[in-house]
């Protein structure tokens, strides 16, 4: 089993949005070479993740998740009306692909990206590091244990 970090801009898809699928839901929209080669190549069903809500203040981890599918194409790189369409990904040879997530855990509080800076043993954590820009990224197991641990989660 592996561990990852997902994140979503809450204002787009929110943890309460997961919850409110009430089920599996498509992690959709990644156009990023290396997040679509993570979903192609590494990830697993029974992955665990972390849902992560970015673009905020404070950003921070609110909750778990599972990976529950294999990678298959992502639907809305074929639809025009979508903010992720791609006019140039054959259907042939779709070029992004995404994995079912769902709902396992919802924190008491959020962790924040502070909080994570300031715990030892996190320091070497992808999104601790500057230029960190991925929307998915792995997650050691040390650090999965370390934040799961965490107080009033």
């Amino acid at each position: 089993m592996a561990y990852w970090l997902m994140k979503s801009e809450p204002d787009c898809y929110s943890i309460d949005d997961l919850i409110a699928a009430g089920g599996p839901a498509m992690w959709e929209g990644c156009r990023n070479y290396t997040v679509r080669n993570f979903f192609r190549d590494t990830m697993k069903p029974g992955d665990k993740a972390f849902f992560y809500h970015s673009s905020v203040v404070p950003a921070g981890i609110v909750g778990t998740m599972e990976i529950v599918s294999e990678a298959y194409p992502d639907p809305t790189q074929f639809d025009p009306s979508s903010d992720y369409y791609d006019e140039k990904s054959p259907r042939e040879n779709p070029r992004w692909v995404l994995r079912d997530v769902e709902f396992r855990e919802k924190f008491a509080r959020m962790v924040t990206l502070d909080e994570l800076r300031k715990t030892p043993g996190l320091e070497g954590m992808a999104v601790l590091q500057r230029g960190q820009r991925l929307s998915v990224m792995p997650v050691s197991e040390a650090e999965w244990e370390i934040i799961n641990g965490f107080d009033g989660i």
